[in-house]
Parts: C-alpha cells; structure tokens; sequence
C-alpha cells in the first residue's frame, strides 16, 4: 500500500500535544499594520505555520520574498500556486525597513519558487541579504532557499552575499520525495547543501515526519545531511493544510521526537531542534551560535 494514499488516514484526531496557541490580537494586529503598509509576505500566514500565535507574540516573523504564489506545487504546502508577478525591485528595501522598524535581531528570509526566472530570482536574494545588512549591520540573518534546479550560479550569488546561516529543506525522506515535493529530487536537494557548505558557510536542512517514513529512513536521512555538510537540523510533525493536501500518515509522540534529538547530536548535529511543532525557522535565533 502507497505510503501517502488517502483511502485510510485522512481523519485522524490531533493528539493533545498538538495544540496551537493563536496570537493575541494586539501582537497580531502589530505585525499586520508592518506587513501591510510594506506590502510584504511572511511564511507564517502563507504556510499556516504553527507556532505563529509564539512567534508573532515575540515581534519575529520569517519573510517570504518575490510574492506569495509558487511556481511548484508540493503535496504539503499551504503556499498558493500558480503564475507570479514579476519580482518587485523595491521588496528588498522594504523588507530591510521593516526590520529595521521592527528592532529585528536576527531574522529569516525565505521564498517562493520561482522556476518561471531565469535566475530563480536569485537576483532578488542577495540584493535582499545586502540590503538587510546595509540598513541593519548588527541583524543576523538566515535564507531559507529553495533548490535553483540545482543551478550553481545562482546558489554562488546568495553564498556571496554571506548571510549568517544558508538553510535548504530535503522536506522528508528520499523515498517519499517524489509524492512529497514534485518537481524536486532528493540527490539535487543534498548537491545544493554539499555546495553550500563547501564554502564554508553555516548549513541547515530539515525534514517532516509522519507521512509514511521510517525511523531507519529518518536516521539515513540525517546521516545523508551530515554528509552534505549540514551541522543544524529540524525535524517536524507534518499537519495536513487542507483536504486537498497529502494525508497524515501518523502524529509522531513527542518522545521520538526527543528520541531524534538525541540521535541527531550523537551523530555530529551541532544543533538539533526536533519536536511536533517545529518548523524551519522554529528558535532560529538560537542557532545562530552553530
């Protein structure tokens, strides 16, 4: 039977420790005046992420550049697709204000993808990265990138504009690739963070659990990143963003999500973040020391 088929799994109930704590409404409508009048996006809305309720109360948000509608349309992604606009030249100023505004001290920035440009809208990067630290030199930054089809170029342009940390998701294990990120390959995705961390630069990866996975296959997972030079690693509980999403298989107890902490740090993981609502960005501004 497919790992991922719906015929089964599409009505398990969330287990207590998947409760989610909805911002309140004065941080929540802070936040929301400076993405407004900005006109700018965070994954945090677009993504359904969900820790935002935590981390909107604690003024920080992951923004997504060059829009809100991705060229890709993965099986677990609540992010729009379709066709984009044209990237905006100004959204990097106005990004780099809003932190600025925002007192930001470390930040993410992460996109859309855009396999409609030439570049990937790599471009748009590093003048993103740039701007960020011309207006705000004491900010760390980390990008979360997609995979630029693997187009070295392109990774090379953000590599230069040397953010703190370059992160860079293989999502799920390389058996589940295929029905879990589309357009995307597992061995490209480990050639993007080998290339990455070839320069030296902070690398980070990180995965979902409970579509169908193994915990060997979750262990072989680690060990691949390791090898690609990956020295942070997230691991999180996938949550359905609509009937029209891929199933969840099983909500994995927060007891193996400890378990694949302890395993991550014993295999040479400078920093692990594992635990049923971690995402990506999930205390970021904690591994900036990694």
């Amino acid at each position: 039977m497919n790992s991922l088929n719906k015929s089964s799994q599409s009505h398990l109930k969330k287990p207590a420790w998947l409760k989610i704590n909805l911002p309140k409404a004065g941080e929540y409508a802070y936040l929301k005046e400076y993405l407004s009048r900005y006109n700018l996006h965070t994954i945090c809305e677009s993504g359904n992420c969900p820790n935002l309720g935590e981390c909107w109360q604690n003024r920080t948000a992951t923004f997504m550049i060059l829009g809100d509608i991705c060229t890709r349309s993965c099986g677990f992604c609540a992010v729009r697709t379709g066709s984009p606009m044209p990237p905006d030249i100004q959204e990097p100023q106005r990004v780099a204000e809003v932190i600025r505004e925002m007192k930001i001290k470390h930040c993410v920035i992460t996109s859309v993808d855009r396999d409609d440009l030439v570049d990937g809208g790599s471009e748009i990067w590093a003048l993103t990265v740039d701007t960020i630290k011309s207006l705000n030199p004491e900010t760390t930054i980390e990008t979360l990138i997609p995979d630029f089809k693997g187009d070295k170029k392109s990774l090379q342009k953000i590599i230069n504009a040397r953010p703190d940390i370059i992160s860079h998701n293989l999502e799920t294990v390389s058996r589940l690739t295929k029905e879990v990120r589309k357009k995307a390959i597992y061995e490209r995705s480990l050639e993007v963070l080998k290339f990455i961390s070839a320069t030296g630069t902070t690398t980070k990866s990180g995965i979902m659990v409970g579509l169908g996975e193994t915990g060997e296959e979750v262990n072989s997972t680690m060990d691949d990143m390791l090898q690609a030079g990956c020295s942070i690693i997230t691991i999180g509980q996938y949550l359905q963003p609509s009937k029209h999403h891929l199933p969840v298989s099983r909500y994995v107890p927060p007891e193996e999500f400890e378990q694949f902490k302890v395993s991550a740090l014993e295999k040479g993981f400078h920093f692990a973040e594992c635990g049923p609502l971690v995402r990506s960005s999930y205390h970021a501004e904690k591994q900036i020391i990694c």
